[in-house]
């Protein structure tokens, strides 16, 4: 599933005092080992401490320094977690501040920090210098020959490829792990020895997010804790684990305790990401460095206690304040796109069919809201509702009601007649309830509207939603066709967020309880007969599955280009608690076979607005034969 979990450390520190120092870091991993995690990522210079000021130009404290890591080497050797630990390290007669990287008990490469900080509270330059221009080179430890050393290392395992830098390097104009991700680093680790003034937090949490969406990877950062000198500054041991933008985890700062916080990071995300991103692509021709791939393997990558947060509703923001900013946001797209196309075909009426269903009622809500930006007189909004066999007084009444609040011009035409006059004409038992019983009704209805569109001079508005375009959930050349849609990319989990907004924020009293009425009704396409009581008896979510699993399935199936299996280990993750593994793979595999032999419908959609990141346009997002055979 190329899932894998990363740590962030900040283990209690005493300034220069080594001992007690490595083992702190040796707790931490004790724990990282507990929790199976398999990358670990330390503060700056945590062997010595950061602020130990011109001790770091002692020998002695050069020299207990590699001693700490041939110990920590010694006590790792069968523990499966790549590490880094930050030291001073003296090559040469020069003192770099650098990240040890080992796994089993060998350094697998020392990476410098490229950029030394020497300005306000920062003088590191009287200490160090930078190791920027230190690629493709060598070093001799006692205890270890031919040791990789530069800022141009890659960490490569079976899973994921590492890449590392150090604190200053990411608030520079083009951080090193700019140049990592081009050359293949998918995970970002950054030893840190942040301080903390009044309101930094929050900018180095802005730093680290857009810096993992940039380069479309996951940023582990573990900064200098409390326990550091504070004669001059203070630290707080921020943790943070964020991923292509997304914060996964952060700690809680000031901890006065060792500290570890983890995260599973979605490899297989990223990959997806950076492979359909062809910018991410062409940046890479701009590079004139070659990375040193340092190539080891983990003993064991499987995936023990999966405990990352899976969005059951991915299309729809998690947060009451922020599901009504991003609803505002969708409305104005929708409203915005009909208007500019009623203005480039000067049409000054549009005309919808209203069923009292969520689709229609929030189309008819973005045709209002378009008469409204463009000063058009409402009663030019031609709202047609056409009763069939299945029409329920519920749906019928919420119709009127809606249509005659908002101000349209309403016409009801019943469609009875004319159906049973085309099965008769056409030699179909009108009771036998079939796909053709159905699909009379839907192009029937689809023909009046198209035809009246013409009689008026205006543009027939198309209601349905992405979901149903996913599944093929329409008729060919009826409710499939219009003459504009605005609802392409809404699905239905969104749609539902939409009218609800629509009914708390911009409507009166009488609107808004209709509007919370057709919220209530279940979904239906209405084309079968009614029961005994007048109530529906053909239930979309029946026949084809909950619209929450399969928005959940498509989102993963076109956002990151998931494979059955993993959309079905995600959804088991996701619904646990609602669904059975049988329900979600017996609705997988009906989203799978419908989505395949479906798509001949998408290839023939009228235009409309896309207004998330998913889209099933053919002439854009999404483009796939029609004749391709259904993944099993």
């Amino acid at each position: 599933m190329d899932f894998i979990k990363v740590g962030a450390a900040c283990p209690t520190t005493r300034v220069s005092d080594i001992n007690y120092n490595i083992s702190k870091i040796l707790d931490c991993i004790q724990n990282a080992e507990n929790e199976k995690c398999k990358f670990l990522v330390f503060p700056e210079l945590c062997i010595t401490s950061y602020t130990c000021g011109d001790l770091f130009l002692q020998g002695y404290l050069i020299e207990k320094s590699l001693e700490a890591i041939k110990t920590i080497l010694n006590e790792t050797k069968n523990t499966d977690i790549l590490i880094t630990v930050g030291s001073p390290f003296l090559h040469n007669s020069i003192l770099y501040n650098v990240a040890f990287v080992f796994y089993k008990g060998s350094v697998l490469g020392i990476v410098p920090k490229s950029y030394i900080p020497n300005y306000s509270e920062f003088y590191e330059k009287r200490w160090f210098s930078e190791g920027l221009d230190i690629k493709n080179a060598t070093v001799d430890l006692p205890f270890q020959k031919n040791v990789p050393f530069g800022t141009d290392l890659i960490f490569s395992s079976q899973i994921a490829n590492f890449g590392i830098e150090i604190c200053e390097d990411l608030w520079v104009t083009i951080p090193p792990s700019s140049y990592l991700s081009l050359m293949g680093a998918h995970i970002i680790g950054n030893l840190s020895a942040s301080n903390e003034l009044v309101s930094k937090a929050d900018y180095r949490k802005s730093l680290i997010s857009n810096q993992s969406a940039r380069c479309m990877c996951s940023y582990i950062y573990s900064s200098a804790g409390v326990h550091e000198s504070t004669t001059d500054v203070l630290f707080s041991g921020h943790l943070l684990i964020s991923e292509n933008g997304s914060l996964l985890k952060e700690n809680k700062r000031f901890q006065r305790e060792n500290e570890v916080i983890y995260s599973y990071i979605d490899v297989f995300k990223l990959k997806s990401e950076r492979m359909k991103n062809l910018s991410f692509r062409d940046a890479t021709k701009n590079l004139s460095l070659s990375p040193n791939f340092i190539k080891f393997e983990f003993d064991d990558i499987s995936i023990y206690n999966f405990d990352r947060f899976i969005d059951k509703h991915p299309f729809v923001p998690s947060s009451e304040q922020e599901c009504d900013v991003r609803c505002k946001e969708i409305f104005n797209i929708q409203a915005a796109s009909l208007a500019k196309r009623l203005e480039h075909t000067r049409c000054k009426k549009a005309v919808v069919g209203i069923s009292g269903g969520l689709d229609s009622t929030l189309a008819l809500l973005v045709i209002v809201k378009t008469f409204e930006l463009l000063k058009l007189d409402k009663k030019n909004i031609v709202t047609i509702t056409m009763p069939g066999f299945g029409t329920t007084d519920r749906t019928y009444n919420n119709a009127i009601e809606l249509c005659n609040e908002l101000g349209t011009d309403l016409r009801e035409i019943n469609i009875v007649k004319a159906a049973l006059q085309h099965f008769e004409d056409i030699g179909h038992d009108k009771d036998i309830h079939d796909v053709t019983y159905e699909n009379v009704q839907a192009r029937e209805r689809t023909q009046i509207l198209m035809d009246i569109a013409n009689k008026e001079g205006g543009l027939l508005i198309g209601t349905g939603d992405l979901s149903e375009l996913a599944l093929g959930w329409c008729t060919y050349n009826g409710d499939h066709m219009s003459m504009y849609s605005v609802n392409p990319s809404i699905p239905k989990t969104l749609v539902r967020y939409l009218v609800k907004y629509v009914a708390q924020n911009e409507s009166n009293n009488v609107v808004s309880e209709t509007l919370m009425d057709i919220l209530d009704t279940p979904v239906s396409p209405e084309l079968l007969p009614k029961d005994s009581t007048g109530e529906i008896t053909q239930k979309t979510e029946d026949i084809v599955g909950p619209y929450e699993l399969h928005d959940f399935f498509l989102y993963h199936f076109i956002k990151h280009g998931s494979t059955k299996d993993r959309i079905f280990f995600l959804a088991n993750h996701a619904f646990k608690d609602d669904y059975s593994e049988e329900e979600i793979q017996k609705w997988l595999d009906k989203f799978m076979y419908r989505f395949f032999t479906q798509q001949f419908k998408r290839s023939a959609l009228p235009d409309g607005p896309k207004v998330g990141s998913i889209s099933l346009s053919p002439r854009g997002d999404f483009r796939m034969p029609s004749d391709a055979e259904p993944w099993k």
